[in-house]
């Protein structure tokens, strides 16, 4: 008797990377595919699909290496786990950039091996991916790399401190509320749409700090979220107690940039649910503020080294300055993550406020089943 071979996505705007997919986990058995709702895309993603749940089931039960799909019953992240207890496969098979500890722990628990696939082309085609082809947006994301939350008047009044920010080509479409400046990104696309306009960085930034942020908004979003996107490169963002950083450090040194992607590593975790509140217990004085401001200077400055030791040791000490802070950035689900990297990785922290998104690795050796980033430069 064949094995079961399960898989699970969106598959909008079917396309040969897809297929190439579905192939190579037929290889192993009989093909069944869990196809995330509507609802699901819309809540991971923070966008409606191209098409409905209903013709992305058409297109896919029609391919010849397909034995069975359906719409996955469930919602978030492991929307599949009802799908795939009643199922029982033998084996789950997921993308390089669709894997994440979440699901390997639901197939652990119920004992279905988990193989993850390397994204391989048919023949001479080229390399696709849903992403790549929607072009919907050049817009970049964000990623803070040590000092956030000291873009916060309530924590920089404390002391003064940096942000150090690199801007993020958009070549995976990170999971809306991840904590990958993905709500400024948003505004950013209602703004401009497709691209950030030529002129004055800063002025542009600005812009869009003042757009995400009318008169009477209740809650300021960070200005670090703005400036990460609008900025590209290395930016280190000084601030004294305002709402807008005091100066800007850029840094579009090709070598340096070279060297944080070869060392930056991200691994998918579930992405922040709706109730997340960060601010419902803070510990924020002096002593903690001036903590992570020391670890954000020490990251800056191993960065520019290029020292790999000293920049995992003050990236991880700003994570856990920031978590003295505010203790409810992290839960047991993160917990265990990080304890199943603590040997693979050099330092660790989380993208954003925390409560989910992605875990952040700094290694010195490649991190398998991690996200890549590429750094936009000009």
């Amino acid at each position: 008797m064949k094995k079961k071979i399960f898989v699970s996505g969106c598959y909008d705007m079917l396309h040969s990377g897809h297929v190439a997919f579905f192939e190579e986990a037929a290889l192993l058995g009989d093909l069944y595919v869990g196809i995330g709702s509507d609802a699901t895309i819309q809540e991971l993603k923070g966008r409606k699909t191209i098409n409905t749940e209903q013709e992305r089931l058409y297109m896919v039960s029609a391919l010849k290496a397909v034995k069975q799909a359906f719409i996955n019953r469930g919602r978030g992240l492991i929307d599949f786990e009802q799908d795939i207890v009643e199922l029982k496969p033998d084996v789950f098979f997921v993308n390089e950039d669709g894997h994440s500890p979440a699901k390997e722990a639901v197939c652990e628990k119920l004992g279905i091996e988990y193989i993850v696939s390397k994204r391989i082309p048919h023949g001479n085609l080229p390399a696709r991916s849903t992403t790549a082809l929607r072009r919907e947006c050049n817009i970049p994301y964000r990623i803070d790399l040590a000092g956030g939350w000291l873009d916060q008047p309530y924590v920089s009044k404390y002391c003064a401190g940096a942000v150090l920010t690199v801007s993020v080509e958009p070549d995976c479409e990170f999971n809306d509320r991840s904590g990958m400046s993905t709500s400024t990104r948003k505004k950013a696309v209602e703004l401009w749409q497709t691209d950030i306009p030529t002129g004055d960085r800063e002025k542009l930034a600005k812009t869009l700090f003042c757009f995400e942020n009318p008169p009477g908004k209740k809650e300021i979003s960070g200005s670090q979220d703005s400036i990460g996107i609008v900025m590209p490169g290395l930016n280190r963002l000084n601030y004294d107690g305002d709402y807008w950083p005091a100066d800007i450090i850029s840094v579009f040194d090709s070598d340096i940039l070279d060297w944080l992607e070869e060392h930056i590593y991200l691994v998918s975790l579930t992405p922040r649910s709706q109730e997340y509140d960060v601010l419902s217990e803070t510990y924020i004085n002096e002593e903690n503020a001036s903590k992570l401001s020391r670890a954000a200077s020490d990251c800056w400055d191993a960065i520019l080294e290029k020292n790999i030791e000293k920049f995992a040791d003050s990236f991880r000490k700003s994570f856990e300055s920031q978590i003295e802070m505010f203790p409810k950035m992290i839960d047991r689900e993160i917990l265990d993550t990080i304890e199943t990297y603590r040997t693979k990785a050099l330092g660790w922290k989380l993208s954003g406020a925390g409560g989910g998104g992605y875990l952040i690795l700094i290694s010195d050796k490649p991190i398998d089943n991690s996200i890549k980033i590429r750094i936009r430069r000009t």
